[in-house]
């Protein structure tokens, strides 16, 4: 959480809230690809999935990423496991032989899925579907990070499916009110636009 909020990876504006393509009004931007360009902050991330994969999933025979943002992490944590690698695409090619599971398919393998962040997880449950249709047994997902959000918990629990984050939602609240990111009295705001994002009453404290 620390390394996430240092390098703004994970940006807090609770008094000046973005707005999602949804509409949502959202005190929280998360774009973990920036941990790819600060060697420090990725050697934690990387160890970290690698460390939850080992712990949590220690019969993983092969890792697979999301597209887009879930590759490079899935290939550094491949190369420190040393295990095969590939990843899924949003949809089948359009040329070639139309894959959309790149790299050798793991048919009748144990596989983990890394995502690098975790909303409402339908990014993460299609890729999984694919790979079961295709033949894989796939153990679960690895995240960075994890919104928490009731929407995500419910569609991950329907289509059974285990998600170990390496930090969420809660933890960089804390942690940002702890380390001045926020102001200790915006945490509560923070945790309540997590437990309904729809409801914009958190924007004004109420």
């Amino acid at each position: 959480a620390k390394n996430l909020l240092k390098i703004k990876a994970v940006f807090l504006k609770p008094n000046d809230p973005f707005t999602w393509a949804s509409g949502i009004k959202s005190p929280i931007y998360c774009d973990n690809r920036l941990t790819l360009s600060y060697p420090e902050t990725r050697k934690v991330v990387e160890a970290g999935l690698a460390e939850v994969i080992k712990t949590y999933y220690p019969t993983c025979e092969v890792i697979m990423g999301t597209s887009t943002a879930g590759i490079a992490h899935a290939a550094y944590v491949s190369d420190i496991l040393n295990l095969p690698m590939g990843y899924v695409r949003g949809g089948a090619k359009d040329h070639g032989r139309g894959n959309q599971i790149e790299g050798v398919v793991p048919v009748g393998k144990d596989v983990v899925v890394i995502e690098d962040l975790i909303s409402t997880a339908g990014s993460s449950i299609e890729v999984v579907e694919v790979l079961r249709e295709a033949g894989a047994d796939v153990l679960g997902v690895v995240s960075i990070f994890t919104y928490g959000m009731q929407k995500g918990i419910d569609r991950l629990a329907k289509a059974n499916i285990k998600n170990v984050s390496l930090t969420n939602f809660d933890v960089i609240a804390v942690v940002a009110g702890d380390e001045g990111y926020v102001k200790k009295e915006d945490v509560e705001r923070l945790i309540k636009f997590r437990n309904n994002p729809q409801d914009e009453s958190w924007i004004k404290g109420e």
